[in-house]
């Protein structure tokens, strides 16, 4: 991977961890303050609706810094090792969460008149989507594993061939 290309990935995920920060920090009390502003049936899904989005930004920031990782990890040519696996568990795992996150706002929003049945079928498709995210990082990791055990093996010709020699 070339200096620019990883300059220019780091520039991005800067942008969204910084995004994700504003998110919490400001972005979060506005929506917390605009939902007291609700009616009587709706109050209690304050609650609930903001923990769901706090922990949803959780989950992007612990794959953005897990992408973080992985790309010095590139930089360095030390991805092709068991030391990466742990990130891309990772990032499994909160993809995962998050997808599970989109599931419960959907439950949450279901019950009553306030949200269209339409719009809590949308949620559930959002949250499918994220999980099918995590499958697709679950195959790349099946492909890193790969990548590591031909690593590994050729590690091992390249010494026994060096012994004959």
């Amino acid at each position: 991977m070339g200096k620019l290309t990883v300059l220019a990935l780091r520039a991005v995920l800067v942008v969204l961890l910084a995004g994700t920060a504003f998110v919490q920090a400001v972005m979060v009390p506005l929506l917390a303050a605009d939902l007291n502003d609700l009616d009587g049936d709706l109050a209690h899904l304050r609650t609930p609706i903001l923990v769901i989005i706090l922990l949803g930004v959780v989950t992007v920031q612990v794959v953005l810094v897990c992408v973080w990782r992985l790309v010095t990890m590139v930089r360095r040519g030390t991805v092709f090792s068991h030391a990466a696996f742990r990130y891309v568990h990772f990032v499994i795992g909160a993809l995962v969460a998050a997808a599970l996150l989109v599931f419960a706002l959907g439950v949450v929003l279901a019950p009553g008149e306030a949200v269209p049945p339409g719009m809590v079928l949308l949620i559930g498709g959002a949250g499918l989507a994220v999980l099918g995210v995590a499958l697709i990082v679950l195959v790349l990791r099946m492909l890193l594993a790969q990548a590591v055990a031909r690593d590994v093996a050729a590690a091992q010709m390249q010494a026994e061939l060096d012994e004959v020699i």
